[in-house]
């Protein structure tokens, strides 16, 4: 069905949140390349019927769980649920978690008449609250600054954007990576350790400000590699 790189293959992409606009744009992604893609959601229906919506616009194997039967599920588990439920979720999900990979996409923000600003988070960043908690799996950041709106655009053929991929094991961020590779005109790039995602998932208010003053949906391409 595709030419998915080596390290993907049999391997089952679940997204936590996956009926949210980033989580289902991602899903959406995912499948559309040919991976099997498990959707998580607080509601095991609305899960299986994004499930079976998507599988009809893109084909693919797509199905739906709550986000317990998902992080049972997934090799590759990618968590893009709301900030304010993130440590409590993982924390009851650790279990599941154990041994995966898990891609933190979650974007610490908040909102005002200014617009979108960045919000101190104690361990640093979502993806070092989440390897905190997930002791027992590898987390690595990536998928933050990726427009959700044109993830879910079936117009849109190629997405036109870097992914910085952050970790602290070599073979999680190149996995990662690739995953981000599966998404027409994405390319994952090694944005450096884990301590340093707090400026990625940060960037994204600034991203939302380009956003707003230009109209658009921009996102970053790094330069000279």
């Amino acid at each position: 069905m595709s030419n998915l790189p080596e390290s993907l293959a049999g391997k089952t992409v679940s997204v936590l949140g996956g009926t949210g606009p980033q989580g289902r744009g991602l899903a959406r992604r995912f499948a559309a390349a040919g991976l099997p893609v498990v959707i998580g959601s607080r509601s095991a229906e609305r899960a299986s019927e994004a499930a079976a919506t998507l599988a009809e616009a893109v084909g693919g194997d797509v199905t739906g769980a709550d986000n317990a039967g998902a992080a049972a599920a997934g090799d590759i588990v990618v968590v893009a649920v709301p900030w304010d439920g993130h440590g409590e979720l993982l924390t009851e999900l650790a279990p599941a978690l154990a041994g995966k990979v898990v891609v933190d996409c979650v974007n610490p923000l908040g909102f005002d008449k200014q617009g979108a600003y960045a919000l101190p988070v104690e361990e640093g960043s979502a993806a070092q609250q989440a390897q905190g908690i997930l002791a027992e799996s590898t987390v690595v950041g990536a998928f933050h600054n990726v427009s959700a709106v044109k993830l879910e655009d079936p117009e849109v053929t190629s997405v036109d954007t870097d992914v910085l991929v952050l970790g602290d094991v070599r073979e999680a961020t190149d996995l990662v990576q690739d995953l981000a590779g599966t998404i027409p005109g994405v390319r994952g790039v090694y944005g450096g350790r884990l301590r340093n995602a707090h400026q990625v998932e940060a960037l994204t208010a600034n991203l939302i400000s380009v956003n707003r003053r230009y109209k658009a949906h921009a996102g970053i391409r790094v330069t000279d590699i």
